[in-house]
């Protein structure tokens, strides 16, 4: 399988996992005979030269300059330079951790099937308390609203999900992923590619497993990108959005209107109904994946506190990104 696949590794700021993944990736890379590119955005803490120490002892591997940073640019950068005439893209995500035989799968299934895309299940493991309880709640439908590839459903075409691997002629066919996009990007391509009639798989026969942020302002961070990047999303392709994508809309409304409860607790009571929902879902979540995570039930409430944060940083993103491009456009002109 001469040349199949090119496995990209966007990195800022990997230096605890990039030389351990290397070291894994290079055993798929010689069963596979692919190439290993890892583009990097500028990482100041050790990540380019444990890379490039790799890439000095290992011909199949590639240290690239991403000056843009952000993952959509560096998988588009990669392709476009060390793509070739391979057949499949795989993305791998540096702070993640895959089966010994995540790449060959991929590429197997792909090859059995037809697919143009393949995603797959995502399975969030924490360290340390409060990754634990993120973990819980991203793991449930607290976290996630029920989304396939987070909850373990079986294998089935899906429009959307955790990107693993692509046909390269058909993310060229697409333009890539659009660097506009630092959030979102993936299920922004995911559109594209189901509107000129490609098709993505979550398969069941591999998955990965992801390190949450390890405290509560990153994990605000993220999810306020993750917000932010859905309505763009929405208003790029005037999409409509799926029920639970609907729901956390509510949330910055409904803690707006708690601020009037200083005249009439009725004011209270949306934000009140959420906060008992998210730490009732948070306990039953909690008792599911004990055996898992080893999170005592006692420290349930912790799930829904991490649900909140989630639901309130993605609805506070959504609405902000929208009121932006509201206010932006009289001054732009646009109509």
């Amino acid at each position: 399988m001469t040349n199949t696949c090119l496995i990209v590794v966007p990195t800022l700021n990997e230096a605890r996992h990039i030389g351990r993944l290397l070291d894994d990736l290079l055993v798929e890379a010689e069963a596979m005979d692919a190439r290993i590119v890892v583009a990097d955005g500028g990482s100041t803490d050790g990540t380019q030269a444990i890379a490039a120490d790799v890439a000095a002892r290992h011909s199949r591997v590639t240290l690239l300059h991403n000056p843009r940073r952000i993952q959509s640019a560096a998988m588009n950068l990669a392709v476009a330079e060390h793509g070739g005439d391979a057949r499949y893209v795989i993305r791998i995500d540096a702070h993640g951790k895959y089966p010994p035989d995540y790449c060959r799968v991929l590429v197997a299934e792909a090859e059995r099937l037809g697919v143009d895309s393949i995603v797959v299940p995502m399975t969030t493991v924490g360290r340390s308390t409060f990754q634990r309880a993120v973990a819980t709640a991203q793991n449930s439908l607290v976290g996630t609203g029920g989304s396939a590839h987070r909850t373990g459903k079986s294998a089935q075409h899906v429009d959307h999900g955790h990107h693993a691997l692509m046909s390269i002629a058909a993310y060229r066919a697409v333009g890539g992923y659009d660097e506009t996009f630092r959030f979102n990007e993936d299920a922004e391509l995911d559109y594209r590619l189901g509107q000129a009639g490609y098709r993505v798989w979550l398969t069941d026969a591999t998955s990965m497993t992801y390190f949450p942020r390890a405290t509560a302002s990153g994990l605000f961070r993220q999810y306020f990108g993750y917000g932010g990047g859905r309505a763009r999303n929405i208003l790029k392709h005037r999409m409509r959005p799926r029920a639970r994508q609907m729901l956390p809309l509510v949330i910055l409304p409904a803690v707006l209107l708690a601020v009037l409860s200083v005249f009439h607790w009725g004011f209270l009571v949306p934000m009140a109904a959420w906060g008992l929902a998210c730490f009732a879902l948070g306990a039953v979540a909690t008792r599911q994946h004990f055996a898992e995570y080893g999170l005592p039930i006692v420290l349930a409430p912790l799930v829904g506190v991490a649900a909140m944060i989630m639901h309130f940083a993605w609805s506070a993103g959504f609405w902000l990104h929208l009121a932006r491009t509201a206010t932006a456009r009289p001054r732009m002109g646009v109509a």
